[in-house]
């Protein structure tokens, strides 16, 4: 009877020794890596999210443009760095008095022109003793009132097409624009976008009108 009894208090001491290891340890650690994993996960996704809108936001509004001459003399100088706007004109059509840059008759080995827009497809426009007309009225200017001295091909009325945007530069006697045969009336599908920011020199930053 002793020996069966201590052979029974072994097994009894001996049994809680094997539960104890067999149920704690690894449910913990497979919850603890799962959650790991999820944070993991989390802040991948919200790097890869920040990078993507940030992209986005460069190519659209990020385009830095240099001014190339003086045709838009006083409002851009030669050298001045601008931003552009390329998502503006994906929902909306340039309207007068928008600062537009684009590729002259869509030729990339040009570099980017950037003019005033002053009339609109389906628009008729003339320049007559030095005044700019639209429609029959005097053009409402956003500069300062200039004289213009030639005016080449708008001399006689032209009729914006479809699609197309008469442009002048704001340095009325010192721009090549839509006067001229070799630019002409701007296509939508050469326009690059809206110029909306000056950044450089720093001393000038700001909305550009």
């Amino acid at each position: 009877m002793r020996y069966k009894r201590n052979r029974f208090r072994r097994k009894k001491s001996g049994s809680p020794r094997t539960m104890s290891s067999g149920l704690n340890f690894q449910p913990g650690k497979r919850g603890m890596n799962l959650e790991r994993i999820k944070g993991a996960t989390a802040w991948v996704c919200e790097i890869i999210l920040a990078v993507a809108i940030a992209a986005v936001i460069v190519y659209f509004m990020g385009v830095r443009i240099s001014v190339v001459g003086q045709s838009m003399s006083s409002t851009l100088e030669n050298g001045d760095t601008v931003l552009v706007n390329r998502f503006e004109y994906k929902l909306f059509q340039p309207k007068p008095n928008d600062i537009i840059v684009f590729l002259p008759n869509g030729n990339e080995k040009s570099h980017y022109y950037i003019k005033r827009v002053i009339a609109v497809p389906g628009d008729t426009v003339q320049i007559i003793d030095g005044k700019v007309y639209v429609n029959g009225e005097p053009f409402a200017e956003e500069i300062e009132d200039p004289y213009i001295e030639n005016g080449l091909l708008a001399q006689e009325p032209i009729v914006v097409g479809e699609d197309e945007y008469f442009v002048l530069g704001d340095n009325r006697n010192n721009s090549e624009d839509s006067r001229y045969a070799n630019i002409g009336n701007v296509k939508k599908e050469h326009i690059e976008g809206k110029a909306w920011l000056l950044v450089s020199p720093l001393d000038k930053l700001g909305f550009i009108k």
